[in-house]
């Protein structure tokens, strides 16, 4: 039989030593580097100095046992990961669970069968291969995500710098030049200022999404939901009366738990969403239904022309749009509500059919 040998450096722990000298042996002809110790004080002694791919390790041993040399490396973050085989002659099942549940990855018994022991070898050190090759990548990706954050704040500052100084000249010269201008070049101005704002608008959104992504942790707290409802539609009181939309509001709102400012980004999107795909006038309706799995369902449903299945799909992927061709946008708003809301620990969706009109939810825990 021909079984691959993975190179590594192996630890051999035994007091006996015809089994250091048949493992060793055998072992060294194929390749390996191996090291003996023959107890487990010298044994641990040597792996503080150059630590081991792999170690077979004996269980009876005068003095400290393999089970004692096995914990002490499992209790040490610079050996925790290196891979232990057990050598023993025992076959009670309560000796072999004692030493899983210390941490090692297998067993091979006495007498050794050569062909056995190098698959059994060649088998962990091929997983913790793998393990390391997965560390080294997940380093480099936290090392690409750190510098990528770093350069998204770089340049979010550097677009907003610009964008404002686009708003804050447009909105001079409306004010200078309106009563001098014609009425074209008076709406080419607001188009410009609008596009200003549309920059700032996307550029906040991008770190947004970016701050949600990072943010391991949530400041959960009771959400006084009229407050933040208010708030969202503040932020679009410009839209809102552009679109002459008819919002229906529940006058007592259930509490839920979250993180208000960012529930509050959750209500704008959806709003927002309703105003651009609902009817003509739109006209919003919003609410809240307790749930028995202990949440509150938090929706906004609209008058619009509903939403196929192949659309609702694609609802909730980044830098997608509901359809591109009724309405402009970046496409980035209902990504960020998904991941605000999972972060929070609830879910999104949408219930829509064509020409009924569509009503986007979210989940929040209720407060018991």
């Amino acid at each position: 039989m021909n079984v691959k040998v993975e190179p590594g450096t192996l630890l051999i722990v035994d007091d006996i030593p015809t089994n250091l000298k048949v493992l060793f042996d055998y072992l060294k002809s194929l390749g390996f580097k191996v090291r003996v110790a023959k107890n487990g004080e010298h044994a641990l002694t040597q792996i503080v100095h150059t630590a081991p791919d792999l170690i077979l390790l004996d269980i009876m041993m005068p003095g400290m046992d393999g089970f004692e040399v096995c914990r002490r490396l499992k209790a040490d973050d610079k050996t925790r990961d290196i891979p232990v085989i057990f050598m023993t002659a025992l076959i009670e099942t309560v000796d072999k669970v004692k030493g899983f549940k210390l941490g090692a990855v297998d067993y091979i018994t006495k007498p050794f069968q050569h062909e056995e022991v190098l698959v059994r070898i060649n088998a962990h050190l091929t997983i913790r291969n793998l393990q390391k090759k997965l560390e080294n990548k997940n380093l480099e990706l936290q090392q690409h995500n750190a510098e990528l954050d770093a350069f998204s704040h770089t340049v979010a500052h550097d677009v907003k710098s610009p964008s404002n100084a686009i708003i804050g000249l447009t909105d001079y010269l409306i004010e200078e030049l309106s009563s001098s201008i014609d009425a074209k070049s008076l709406r080419m101005l607001r188009r410009i200022g609008q596009a200003g704002w549309d920059m700032i608008k996307i550029t906040n959104s991008l770190m947004l999404l970016a701050s949600v992504r990072h943010n391991q942790k949530v400041d959960m707290a009771d959400i006084n939901m009229d407050k933040v409802v208010t708030q969202a539609q503040q932020r679009l009181v410009q839209m809102i009366e552009s679109y002459q939309v008819n919002i229906t509001i529940p006058t007592k709102w259930p509490i839920a738990r979250g993180y208000a400012p960012w529930i509050e980004e959750v209500w704008a999107n959806y709003l927002s969403n309703g105003l651009k795909y609902g009817g003509h006038p739109p006209h919003l309706e919003l609410g809240a239904t307790p749930e028995e799995n202990g949440y509150i369902r938090f929706w906004v449903r609209d008058n619009g022309q509903g939403l196929t299945s192949e659309e609702q799909s694609k609802l909730f992927v980044p830098f997608t749009r509901i359809n591109q061709a009724r309405v402009e946008g970046h496409g980035l708003g209902l990504s960020i509500v998904q991941r605000i809301i999972e972060k929070c620990g609830g879910q999104v969706g949408v219930e829509s059919q064509v020409g009924q009109g569509s009503t986007f939810y979210f989940t929040l825990p209720a407060v018991e």
